[in-house]
């Protein structure tokens, strides 16, 4: 996390640096899509004095604020603050940008704004959909995985259910969703066995559902002890195999 923390803070500081005068035509987001004579009215010397230091304190800001908040709290808060964070900045320079136009219709402006407000808003709701709890609810004849990625186990689907530390050696993603501690969805071991993970956090051991067609689901709750579920489902769930 703090290689791609101050990877992503390095990238920002350089484009402050790296677009000048001479390539704003080129290389500067709305600017270079403007026509010659629309350029001619924004103040483009004092407009990249000013980019320049929005992107040093940002870069050096997301890099300070993210690396307390990954290790004071943990790093999914950090990861977020790393999306999030970008976006709330860029809007300020946007709005901000308009003093260095000359008599230049704000539309594009506005268009700018409205594009950061929604893209924004769909990022925190993208976050809250997949960082909301999958409940494992169970009774008498069945177990389920409520939300995404769940599924519904009837006893006789279930070859065995045990506790275990580790999770396999995790190559890549296939299908599912993936940020620190939280997975959810259809990955692949190095030995090129497919599994679904439903984590909501890092809380171990795991609970490892094998399935009588043999496939497997590691499930972690996100503040019950796995323990404790993993009890309770031996007490209610009898003629399961427990490991």
């Amino acid at each position: 996390m703090i290689y791609f923390l101050v990877g992503m803070s390095l990238l920002f500081v350089a484009i402050g640096f790296i677009v000048t005068e001479r390539n704003a035509k080129y290389t500067l987001s709305g600017y270079n899509l403007m026509s010659e004579e629309d350029r001619k009215r924004i103040d483009i010397k004092s407009y990249l004095s000013f980019f320049r230091k929005f992107l040093v304190f940002l870069g050096v800001t997301l890099l300070i604020l993210g690396a307390a908040l990954t290790y004071l709290i943990n790093e999914n808060v950090g990861l977020i603050f790393l999306v999030v964070y970008p976006i709330l900045a860029y809007t300020y320079l946007v709005v901000a940008s308009s003093k260095y136009s000359k008599g230049l219709s704000a539309k594009w402006n506005k268009v700018g704004i409205f594009t950061m407000i929604g893209t924004l808003v769909f990022t925190i709701g993208f976050f809250g959909y997949f960082f909301k709890e999958n409940k494992l609810v169970f009774d008498a004849q069945r177990i389920e995985i409520k939300r995404i990625y769940g599924e519904t186990l009837s006893q006789n689907q279930i070859e065995s259910i045990e506790l275990v530390n580790q999770l396999p050696n995790i190559t890549y993603k296939t299908n599912g969703f993936a940020l620190g501690s939280i997975k959810k969805g259809y990955f692949k071991t190095e030995n090129g066995e497919m599994v679904k993970l439903i984590l909501n956090s890092e809380n171990k051991p795991y609970i490892l559902f094998v399935k009588s067609d043999g496939k497997k689901i590691y499930y972690s709750a996100k503040k019950a002890p796995n323990e404790k579920i993993f009890n309770q489902m031996k007490q209610t769930l009898t003629d399961i195999v427990y490991k």
